[in-house]
């Protein structure tokens, strides 16, 4: 009896330790990985072996692949999207976070122009101010999605090439440092090329720090905005309704400002801004718990949907950072 469970002991002990069947480790003998290496080799002069070695050590994930395939905005209806960002936790941690970096905040909004509650949005959104930072090592993500996930593998790659230089440059440790499931990292979730291309100094240390230093996460978010074309003062959405019932022409789902105010109101959306007519606009339908939903997009609204390509997420963030500005104590929204 005591050898069965010693036995029993010892195979449960490395069955603990064996990798997790959905979990394979990369083989760089695959014409791809071996094309990537020398890609590597040759643009940033980084050596054969290390390269190697960094690879074999990344591991395939199947739940990667799962989750990349069906992104909450394309299974959740809006009104589903938006209950789950703007709970009555999130909006009080919210305006908790606010109230903590509040000279931060407006320091930074008034050297870009770039609106505080679109970053205490993205914040919000992103990793619940900083506290849901994801559990994928970044490794394992973008490894599995530039060689295993054929409809992005060439950006998922290109992320993969940014990520390596960005753990030489940075500190950033190649090996533990972990994500989501896409390879977004920190507080604000910066993708490699944008944490290289975007991410500043906020804090006067000489680092790009978006995992600790606040000064550097709401210093980078507006910095991203920014130099995407955020323009300061104006709006992001506007709520919209129909002239008439049988309002044609009018089509949702664009990310991009493909209409203008004028041609909009045209086509039948009634919505009040005091922008100019040839101002830059989208018409934006979304699925509301009691029915259609309709609003009127600017470039602003544009502008989030470069942090990420999906209507619903620029409208989460928009109306997440707006309800917490509302309920900010006097004198905090300045």
């Amino acid at each position: 009896m005591k050898t069965d469970l010693r036995l029993t002991a010892l195979l449960l002990a490395v069955h603990l330790f064996l990798p997790a069947p959905s979990a394979t480790a990369l083989d760089v003998e695959r014409d791809d990985v071996r094309a990537f290496i020398v890609e590597m080799q040759a643009r940033h002069g980084f050596e054969r072996q290390w390269l190697e070695q960094v690879l074999e050590g990344a591991a395939t994930q199947q739940r990667i692949l799962d989750l990349i395939s069906r992104p909450a905005e394309r299974v959740r209806p809006w009104h589903e999207y938006r209950d789950h960002f703007l709970t009555e936790q999130r909006i009080a941690e919210g305006i908790q976070f606010w109230v903590a970096h509040r000279e931060l905040l407006a320091k930074v909004a008034e050297r870009t122009g770039v609106a505080p509650h679109v970053i205490v949005g993205i914040i919000g959104v992103e990793t619940y101010y900083g506290r849901i930072t994801g559990g994928f090592r970044v490794l394992d993500a973008l490894a599995t999605l530039a060689f295993d996930y054929p409809p992005r593998s060439q950006y998922f790659r290109a992320e993969l090439e940014q990520f390596l230089l960005l753990t030489r440059e940075e500190s950033v440790d190649l090996q533990t440092v972990q994500g989501s499931y896409a390879g977004a990292m920190g507080r604000p979730q910066f993708m490699p090329r944008s944490y290289r291309v975007f991410a500043v100094d906020g804090d006067g240390d000489d680092r790009r720090d978006l995992w600790e230093s606040w000064d550097d996460v709401v210093a980078s978010v507006a910095n991203y905005l920014s130099e995407h074309g955020w323009r300061a003062d104006e709006p992001v959405v506007a709520a919209a309704d129909l002239w008439y019932p049988d309002a044609d022409g009018l089509t949702a789902g664009s990310i991009d400002t493909d209409e203008t105010v004028d041609s909009l109101r045209d086509k039948g959306l009634a919505f009040i801004t005091t922008l100019p007519g040839a101002a830059p606009a989208v018409f934006i339908g979304v699925e509301g718990a009691a029915g259609p939903e309709l609003r009127a997009g600017f470039h602003n609204f544009s502008v989030i949907t470069k942090y990420n390509r999906s209507v619903m997420y620029a409208l989460a963030v928009n109306d997440l950072g707006l309800a917490i500005a509302d309920r900010l104590p006097v004198g905090d929204a300045g």
